[in-house]
């Protein structure tokens, strides 16, 4: 299988990650193509990549994670592509794990880290809560949400890369999307290393980010699941508060009347979202 598949790794100032994990790939899978996107390096990458003569697409200026996936997906030839990061986190000796999983049938594995796996002890609880929250919203039990390291069909992966945002949340995405086309992914267990280096995330201003997520989730999946309760909470609230200060005051609150229709426009908005979320995915088939 190894002969139509590509590996793609976003690379930004990973020059130094890179001269290590090239020749492990090649070692690992001998026939692969190999594309790194150096996403505005001011580092070595473009040399370092240029030196292993592997196929190197590069960005003027920094464009985000998502853009280099996009980038080179577009230039991969191979029928699977597998998307690895270029800090030296993951193993290409497991590649071929997920390779497995592709031959039995997935259309999209994800490799799921493990605890000992996570960057640190926030960002292992903000994962968790991701994996819980998506479990939740599509009934389906999801290991890792936001992993980079997957093997996917690339036709079918690039029916969604209009979707995927330029930014450290394409996993996300790319794995909802997936999901509500009603195409099988499957998440497998797999070790992975400490990087090298800083990283790219600044843990302040992608926080924010990060918790878009969760309304990612919502609204790529189905936003009813998520904004009926809310509209419930709402509308059962105002209702209350009208029965006490009936009972009592005989009056009905403005608060009252506040949250009664707050609850029915996010209801509302929540079927429309549901309904713009269908003609989305109607139109990729």
């Amino acid at each position: 299988m190894s002969n139509r598949v590509s590996i793609v790794i976003p690379a930004k100032n990973e020059a130094r990650n890179l001269q290590s994990l090239i020749p492990r790939i090649r070692q690992a899978l001998p026939d692969v193509e190999i594309v790194v996107v150096d996403d505005g390096s001011v580092d070595d990458t473009p040399k370092v990549v240029a030196e292993a003569g592997v196929k190197c697409i590069s960005h003027e200026a920094s464009m985000g994670n998502g853009a280099a996936i996009k980038s080179g997906a577009r230039a991969a030839k191979g029928d699977v592509i597998v998307f690895m990061d270029g800090d030296g986190q993951h193993d290409p000796a497991q590649i071929g794990v997920l390779l497995e999983e592709l031959n039995r049938g997935a259309d999209l594995v994800v490799g799921a880290r493990t605890s000992k796996g996570q960057a640190n002890l926030g960002r292992s609880v903000a994962n968790k809560f991701y994996n819980w929250f998506a479990s939740i919203v599509t009934g389906f039990e999801i290991a890792d949400l936001t992993s980079g390291f997957r093997a996917v069909d690339a036709e079918k992966f690039r029916q969604f890369l209009s979707l995927l945002p330029n930014g450290f949340s394409y996993p996300t995405t790319s794995t909802m999307a997936f999901l509500r086309s009603g195409y099988r992914v499957k998440f497998v267990s797999i070790d992975v290393s400490r990087r090298e280096g800083k990283s790219h995330i600044r843990p302040l201003k992608d926080g924010i980010r990060f918790l878009l997520i969760i309304f990612k989730v919502a609204t790529l999946y189905s936003p009813l699941k998520v904004f009926v309760p809310i509209a419930a909470l709402c509308f059962s609230l105002g209702l209350v508060r009208y029965v006490y200060t009936f009972i009592y005051y005989g009056v009905f609150t403005n608060m009252s009347a506040l949250l009664m229709v707050a609850g029915v426009q996010i209801f509302l908005i929540g079927l429309v979202s549901e309904q713009i979320t269908a003609l989305i995915y109607k139109e990729r088939g």
